[in-house]
């Protein structure tokens, strides 16, 4: 288990805690290394336990999920964060992503396909299933602009925004200057009026540039 996926779960639903930990303790490469019923406790756990995926509740007593994914952001965590949650309207996803969480998710989901998310997130992906997507789509912002607008530099730096890459990971690939990556990203979302990073993966994926 050296190299297993340190997997920290955080949700105020004991049951919900008891079947995510039962379902994922038989999965060869992900250890469960602890629990919180709270953001609050969760945020104590990560700083304790430094687990490399957190599945994060987004309502939760006291110090819900959206807050807790701030703290972590502010203290410097290096956890990914997959929200695991009943609720996929709009304006609970849009909070969760715009404070970090690497994926989203309804409690629902068939079981090795959580396991696969959590693979995928520990990879450094963007992770919605296809409900969540649509949530956001449906209200996504502008997203006029064509593709014909974009440079190939331009295309390329958003493909990699699709696959969850960030400024620093995107510069190295692409062997460009941080804010020479930035620069590209606001002519992005400027080209194609959209509002953010998400929206800006989101359209991507539509637009089948995100291989």
């Amino acid at each position: 288990m050296a190299d297993a996926i340190r997997v920290l779960i955080v949700d105020d639903h004991q049951v919900v805690r008891r079947g995510l930990r039962t379902f994922l303790e038989v999965q060869d490469d992900i250890e469960v290394v602890g629990e919180a019923a709270d953001g609050a406790a969760g945020v104590a756990a990560a700083a304790e336990l430094r687990p490399d995926v957190i599945l994060m509740d987004v309502k939760m007593p006291g110090t819900d999920g959206v807050e807790a994914l701030g703290r972590l952001r502010e203290r410097g965590s290096d956890a990914r964060v997959l929200v695991v949650t009943s609720f996929t309207e709009r304006r609970t996803v849009v909070p969760a992503l715009r404070a970090g969480a690497a994926g989203y998710v309804h409690k629902d989901i068939d079981p090795d396909a959580l396991a696969g998310a959590i693979r995928s997130v520990h990879a450094g992906h963007v992770l919605l299933q296809p409900e969540v997507a649509g949530a956001l789509l449906s209200g996504e912002g502008g997203g006029g602009g064509r593709a014909g607008a974009l440079t190939d530099r331009e295309r390329e730096v958003l493909a990699l925004i699709a696959r969850g890459r960030a400024n620093r990971e995107i510069a190295r690939a692409l062997v460009l200057s941080e804010k020479t990556v930035k620069t590209h990203v606001s002519n992005i979302l400027m080209k194609l009026d959209l509002a953010d990073r998400t929206q800006a993966a989101l359209w991507a994926v539509r637009h089948g540039m995100a291989d």
